[in-house]
């Protein structure tokens, strides 16, 4: 019989990962997603807004634009600082909240929606975040979602690390988010409706070698794949790295657009 899996563990190294590097300088490229998300919830002025996993404030910021009582939440607490300076640019009133979408600190249906752009499908237990989000947003809330899927880049992204660095045993992979029937699994029972649409994130960089300098400084899960290899073996991580981003690339030899899909998901509350 295989041992159960130490998520704390998991959980732990995760944490470290993304404290590394400056999630914020990948993050803000991504804002246009989160614009997405908050027009797909139909947001309403004055409705209470939970941003979870929520990195440096994207969903945050798009909820706050549209007049919402935004609460953003991450268990990096730099992460949401650098939110914090986003929305204080802006003018705009957001609490920041350091709390972990597993264990939230928040009372039953205290929100109308709860969104999250990239973030909680990389929390390693898959059923209880979802649990989490579900009981804090009132019954015909909506729970707004944007998650890589297992065939687009990232998904292709996340094979290729963990064919050089393999990941815990026995722990559900994030793109999962990234499948509606694993959605349905996960929030199906307690959930009016499901609204799942394939969305398209450009990856804009000046070259393969460019993108993966970037990730590879700034990007926690990347940056600590190449720390932790040796010098050859990171060169081989680099060269398949490389050898995905051209191949997708649909820029041409002189510059690199990669499309990225996602899903982008309205689930609304039982």
């Amino acid at each position: 019989m295989n041992a159960p899996v130490d998520l704390h563990a998991v959980k732990t190294r995760q944490h470290a990962a993304w404290s590394s590097g400056d999630y914020a300088i990948i993050g803000t490229t991504l804002q246009i997603v989160g614009e997405q998300l908050a027009e797909a919830c139909d947001l309403r002025c004055d409705e209470a807004v939970l941003d979870v996993a929520a990195g440096n404030g994207n969903a945050t910021l798009a909820a706050a634009r549209r007049g919402c009582r935004v609460t953003s939440t991450d268990y990096v607490a730099a992460l949401l600082d650098r939110g914090a300076e986003r929305a204080k640019a802006e003018r705009l009133e957001v609490k920041f909240q350091v709390a972990d979408v597993e264990a939230l600190p928040f009372d039953d249906a205290s929100f109308d929606a709860v969104l999250s752009t990239f973030g909680v499908m990389f929390a390693p237990d898959h059923a209880r975040s979802a649990a989490e989000m579900l009981r804090v947003c009132r019954s015909g809330g909506r729970i707004g979602l944007a998650n890589w899927t297992p065939e687009g880049f990232i998904g292709q992204m996340f094979k290729t690390l963990g064919r050089h660095l393999p990941p815990p045993a026995g722990v559900q992979p994030p793109s999962l988010w990234g499948t509606e029937a694993h959605l349905r699994t996960l929030f199906g029972e307690r959930a009016a409706s499901i609204q799942a649409t394939p969305r398209l994130f450009n990856f804009r960089y000046r070259s393969a070698a460019h993108f993966i300098e970037v990730f590879r400084t700034w990007y926690g899960p990347v940056l600590k794949a190449f720390a932790s290899l040796p010098p050859d073996k990171a060169a081989a991580l680099e060269q398949d790295l490389g050898e995905l981003l051209n191949r997708l690339n649909r820029a041409g030899p002189d510059s690199l657009v990669v499309p990225g899909e996602y899903l982008e998901i309205v689930i609304t509350r039982r």
